[in-house]
């Protein structure tokens, strides 16, 4: 608004300008001063007029300004309020958020030293098994000790006995007792690391040919003494088991060395691993219950003949006390008519009566021949 006046007041004095310079054209010319000064006088009273009601409109102008100005301060006084007391509540939630993010990161943290040392000690246990792998005592009595828990959790006590002496002075690791046949099986948990760490570690080649050569030569006369030492006529089963306490050894096997494979088949040294030598173990168990339900069934049927000869007996005991029970009914049956007899008799001697009649009856002819169910 202020512009647009300010326009308007240049745009009247290059009005007047422009008319001074009519009138001082008008004073050199008498003539034309004369007629133009009347129409001088008005538009002289217009300007009044106009600036008049121009200082009107300012003031308007500037109270309006003042009354927008005061409107506008007291909005932003009203929103610089709202947004400081919206800064204040969000700073205090986010310092009451950081406050639990920092006190959820301390737990976390927590949790991960916690996780941290168990890494640690996990590490620790790994070092100590590459240690107990790497020695060959060391490594035969872990594979001893994982052979003893999975025989202990999947037979009976009496069907299996560690470190067992044979009959030519070799000591097995494991006998497991079964009936002939096949025999008591001997397992061994010894097997050949070294070679397998140099298949593993092997980069080149020529590496590998060296090292699948040694992990074979060493399996296959792991496997040939297994079958000299443990495998007896007369005393062991036909068959042994190679036991090898790591799955991926035995995947190996299975996976690039099927002649190592045949030859424990020709040699009947069984290679397992923890899975399948608990699945033999099942196989075990089974064959154990039937052969003890075999020797369970001979012992029923022992009991059964001998209930069936007192079964017999007691059918010739209770058809004698049939027979005995028959002989009493007939004695009864006798005794009851001796009785009857007995009772007419007394009622007939009741009817007596004492004089000659009793005396024709006393000396009347004799009975007949008593009969024989009356004899005493």
């Amino acid at each position: 608004m202020e512009i647009a006046l300010i326009a308007v007041i240049v745009l009247l004095l290059i009005g007047i300008l422009f008319l001074f310079v009519k009138m001082s054209k008008a004073e050199k010319l008498a003539t034309a001063a004369s007629v133009n000064s009347e129409t001088l006088t008005r538009l002289t009273e217009s300007l009044v007029n106009q600036q008049a009601q121009l200082e009107g409109q300012l003031k308007q102008v500037s109270a309006d300004t003042a009354a927008s100005r005061q409107e506008i301060n007291q909005t932003l006084s009203d929103r610089l309020d709202s947004v400081s007391k919206r800064l204040g509540d969000s700073l205090s939630q986010s310092a009451e958020k950081t406050g639990q993010s920092l006190s959820e990161l301390q737990t976390r943290l927590v949790v991960i030293d916690k996780a941290q040392s168990n890494l640690t000690e996990l590490s620790n246990q790994v070092v100590g098994l590459q240690d107990i792998l790497a020695n060959k005592q060391a490594r035969g009595a872990f594979g001893e000790i994982q052979l003893n828990d999975l025989v202990k959790s999947a037979l009976p006590p009496s069907a299996y006995e560690f470190q067992v002496t044979l009959g030519n002075g070799r000591r097995a690791d494991c006998l497991i007792k079964l009936p002939n046949p096949p025999g008591s099986i001997v397992v061994d948990a010894k097997f050949p690391l070294e070679s397998y760490h140099l298949l593993r570690q092997a980069e080149t080649e020529g590496d590998r040919a060296v090292a699948t050569r040694a992990f074979t030569g060493a399996m296959q006369k792991h496997i040939a003494d297994i079958s000299d030492k443990y495998i007896l006529d007369g005393e062991t089963a036909e068959s042994a088991l190679l036991f090898l306490p790591s799955e991926a050894v035995y995947a190996e096997l299975h996976a690039n060395f099927p002649a190592i494979l045949d030859r424990s088949y020709k040699a009947r040294v069984w290679i397992v691993s923890p899975t399948t030598l608990m699945a033999t173990l099942n196989t075990v168990r089974a064959v154990l219950k039937d052969s003890q339900m075999r020797a369970q069934a001979g012992v029923i049927q022992k009991e059964v003949g001998v209930l069936l000869k007192d079964v017999e007996r007691l059918d010739a005991r209770v058809e004698n006390l049939g027979k005995h029970f028959q002989q009493a009914s007939k004695d009864i049956e006798l005794i009851e008519t001796s009785s009857r007899k007995i009772s007419s008799r007394a009622e007939k001697i009741e009817e007596l009566q004492l004089g000659e009649e009793s005396e024709d009856l006393l000396s009347g002819p004799p009975d007949k021949a008593p009969d024989p169910e009356e004899a005493p």
